[in-house]
């Protein structure tokens, strides 16, 4: 075992998660363990201690305060692992650098740059500063009010380096914390920094929305972002014009497509349109996000108003027909061809501008290829329907 890995003492650690104790508790048969493994343990219908592997009579934890006090006390010192990365500076006083009202947007970058540092250098110290509770406290530098114009940069420079560092501290915590997001305060803050923002704090921005929207946990906040319009209207824009940010929000619609309610939200506010605009766009035809984007289209033309969209926007048939065949790759092929199938099933129009874009020789060359058999399957039967149809109409 590596010095990092033993920077925990073996009594601070969880006897089932093998992690630092978040909230320790101790059973009937003396022995201690993190309240959340526990219960998960429990849960799983396990009736015996896991550690003694006694009976449990009796199910009833007890908080451990005597535990949970010395393991506040050791992290407010700081172990020995973290103050050898950043000699001087205990996470306390890093800690209360970034709580100070006094505290200048200099001093907050330099506490920010050394716990980005921490995270970067010593993955398994993100446990320290998940219990010291900075992750709570990082978002909350991200959800400030921006400041005037004046310290607008600083305070700009701030917010990119908490919303970095509250990221990589997200993989490694429960989802809980970003529930403050469904404050309006919070919810008026994300959608100026998504205005007024740096394309890195956009992209940042993009990926805690696809956290959000990707977990259970987080749903009904996934719920409060999907119906908030102006937050719609700042990531399609992302979309819709270029930019360094552009695949992060492609999977931030992704993501908030995932929940049913949100799906009219994003078609009202241009989601269809914005998605066909980065596909059509030539700048970005071998880009690794197109397929990704088509696979969005996908989702969102399982709603009526979807499909809508599609066939009422100028280049929106014509580039899913021209997604068909990549000579590159097949990777977005599928979804085109799904996406065809449920717009030419019931319109005319559709199939008409279909076969005008050469759908037909598209989909030949694509049986042709070295795509799987269910690509293969899915362009048989999109073929035979628009030639069984086309005969009908």
């Amino acid at each position: 075992m590596n010095e990092a890995e033993m920077v925990i003492p073996h009594l601070f650690r969880c006897p089932i998660s093998l992690d630092l104790f978040t909230d320790p508790v101790t059973l009937s048969t003396g022995q201690t363990y993190d309240r959340p493994s526990i219960e998960k343990w429990l849960a799983a219908g396990n009736l015996t201690c896991p550690v003694t592997m006694q009976k449990l009579h009796d199910p009833s934890m007890v908080p451990n305060h005597t535990l949970r006090h010395l393991i506040d006390e050791w992290l407010q010192k700081g172990p020995q692992s973290l103050m050898e990365i950043i000699p001087g500076r205990s996470l306390a006083a890093m800690k209360i650098s970034l709580q100070s009202q006094e505290s200048s947007s200099e001093n907050k970058l330099e506490t920010l740059k050394a716990i980005q540092v921490l995270i970067d250098e010593l993955p398994c110290g993100n446990s320290f500063l998940l219990q010291l509770g900075l992750l709570p406290l990082l978002l909350g530098l991200v959800f400030r009010e921006v400041e005037d114009n004046q310290s607008r940069e600083s305070c700009l420079k701030v917010v990119e380096e908490s919303l970095s560092c509250a990221l990589k501290l997200l993989a490694f915590s429960e989802l809980g914390c970003l529930d403050m997001m469904k404050e309006q305060s919070k919810l008026a803050s994300l959608v100026v920094l998504f205005k007024h923002g740096t394309p890195m704090i956009k992209t940042g921005l993009c990926n805690l929305v696809e956290a959000v929207s990707s977990s259970s946990e987080t749903q009904d906040l996934c719920a409060v972002l999907g119906a908030t319009r102006q937050l719609l209207r700042e990531i399609v824009f992302i979309v819709h014009h270029v930019c360094e940010a552009s695949e992060s929000g492609i999977r931030a619609i992704s993501s908030l497509s995932s929940l049913e309610s949100n799906k009219e939200n994003l078609i009202n506010e241009g989601a269809v349109d914005g998605l066909i605009s980065y596909i059509s766009n030539p700048q970005v035809q071998e880009k690794s996000a197109v397929p990704l984007a088509v696979a969005a289209l996908e989702v969102l033309l399982g709603v009526e108003s979807g499909r809508e969209a599609v066939i009422n926007n100028p280049s929106g048939v014509k580039s899913l027909v021209k997604m068909i065949f990549k000579v590159s790759d097949h990777e977005g092929s599928e979804h085109a061809v799904s996406s065809l199938m449920m717009i030419c099933s019931d319109s005319l129009r559709a199939r008409e501008e279909a076969i005008s874009e050469g759908v037909l020789t598209q989909l030949l060359l694509l049986l042709q290829s070295q795509c799987s058999g269910r690509i293969k399957t899915k362009a048989r039967m999109l073929l035979k329907d628009l030639r069984s149809k086309r005969n009908m109409d």
